[in-house]
C-alpha cells in the first residue's frame, strides 16, 4: 500500500529523510537509503534545508521512485512564487511523486547565499490551499487544468513550542487548508508530547513524531540554546558526554524515544542527519523488520 493509504487507514508508519548533496555526486546518498526499502513507508527529501544551495528535492524524489522507495517531496515557499510552486507541484505529479510536505522555509540569511532574495509569495498554509485547489482541477487564478494532480499534503508542527497556543492555531489553519498529516519537530520530553497531543485531540489528524539522532552533547546544548521548542533533557546530554561510542548511544536513545512515543502517535519520522547507516540498527531495536 502507498504511504497515503497507510496513513488514511490508521496504520503505524515509519518515515526517514535524506538531504540532497551540495554537488552532483549523488551515488552515496542512495547507498544507505536502499537498505531501508521494505522497512519504512516513505522518505522525506529536504528542500534546500537551512537555505543551503543543494541538488533539488524533486530530482532526488524521482530517483527514489526508481529505487522502489516512496518519497515525500518537501517544498518550501522561500525561493519560488506561486507560478513556480504550482508548476513544480504539477511536475511532481507527472514524475510520479504523490506526497508533499508544505513548508514556509528558512530565510536565506541563515544559509550560504545570504544575498539571495527571498520570495515567500505563499506560506505553508497558502501552499496547502494551493495543493487542494490543484487537486480539484483548477489553478490559483481559477483556470481549469487539463488533468488534475492527486497530491497527498502534510505539514509540520512543533510540540515543544512555548507558548503552545499559537502553534495549535497554526495547526488548525493548516488542517483547514488541507493538511492530511503532521510530522513534528524532534521530541525528547514525553511529558511535553503527551500535553501537546491532549491539546490537539479535536483536530483528529495523524501525527508522526520526529526523532532526531543526537551526535554529541555539544549538538544537544546547541539545540537547547538556539532551536525554539526543542529541549534535550540534561540526563541525555550527560549520557552523550560520557559516551565512548557516540553512535551506539545515539542508536540506543533514538530507539528508547521511539518505544516511548509509539503508543501515543500514528508514526515516527527518523531524522538521521547524515547518519543514515544507523537507521537499520534503530529499526532492529524497536522490532521493525519489514
Amino acid at each position: 500500500m502507498s504511504f497515503k493509504d497507510n496513513v488514511k487507514k490508521g496504520k503505524f508508519v515509519i518515515t526517514s529523510e535524506i538531504g540532497p548533496p551540495k554537488g552532483v555526486d549523488i551515488d552515496s546518498i542512495f547507498t544507505d537509503v536502499i537498505t531501508l526499502r521494505g522497512r519504512i513507508d516513505a522518505v522525506n527529501v529536504t528542500d534546500l534545508q537551512s537555505s543551503v544551495m543543494r541538488v533539488g528535492s524533486m530530482a532526488i524524489c524521482h530517483m527514489l521512485l526508481d529505487h522502489a522507495i516512496e518519497p515525500i517531496l518537501q517544498m518550501t515557499c522561500r525561493d519560488r512564487n506561486r507560478l513556480a510552486l504550482q508548476s513544480d507541484l504539477l511536475s511532481a505529479h507527472v514524475l510520479g511523486i504523490r506526497n508533499v510536505l508544505a513548508l514556509t522555509g528558512d530565510h536565506p540569511i541563515l544559509g550560504d547565499h545570504r544575498d539571495a532574495k527571498p520570495v515567500f509569495d505563499l506560506d505553508a498554509i497558502t501552499l496547502l490551499q494551493t495543493i487542494e485547489i490543484l487537486n480539484s482541477g483548477k489553478d490559483l487564478s481559477g483556470n481549469n487544468l487539463k488533468g488534475s494532480p492527486d497530491l497527498f499534503a502534510g505539514a509540520v508542527c512543533n510540540p515543544g513550542a512555548d507558548p503552545i497556543e499559537p502553534e495549535i492555531i497554526k495547526m488548525e489553519k493548516k488542517c483547514d487548508a488541507g493538511a492530511m498529516f503532521f510530522q513534528t519537530q524532534p521530541v525528547y520530553d514525553m511529558h511535553v508530547m503527551e500535553r501537546f497531543l491532549n491539546l490537539i485531540k479535536h483536530l483528529k489528524v495523524p501525527v508522526i513524531a520526529g526523532v532526531l539522532l543526537l551526535k554529541s552533547a555539544e549538538m544537544a546544548k546547541f539545540m537547547n540554546k538556539n532551536i525554539a521548542g526543542i529541549n534535550v533533557p540534561e540526563e541525555l546530554i550527560q549520557r552523550m558526554s560520557e559516551a565512548k561510542d557516540k553512535k551506539l548511544v545515539s542508536v540506543e536513545t533514538a530507539a528508547e524515544n521511539i518505544n516511548a512515543l509509539k503508543p501515543m502517535v500514528q508514526g515516527i519520522h527518523i531524522m538521521p542527519l547524515g547518519w543514515d547507516k544507523l537507521v537499520p540498527s534503530i529499526l532492529d531495536r524497536v522490532g521493525i523488520r519489514g
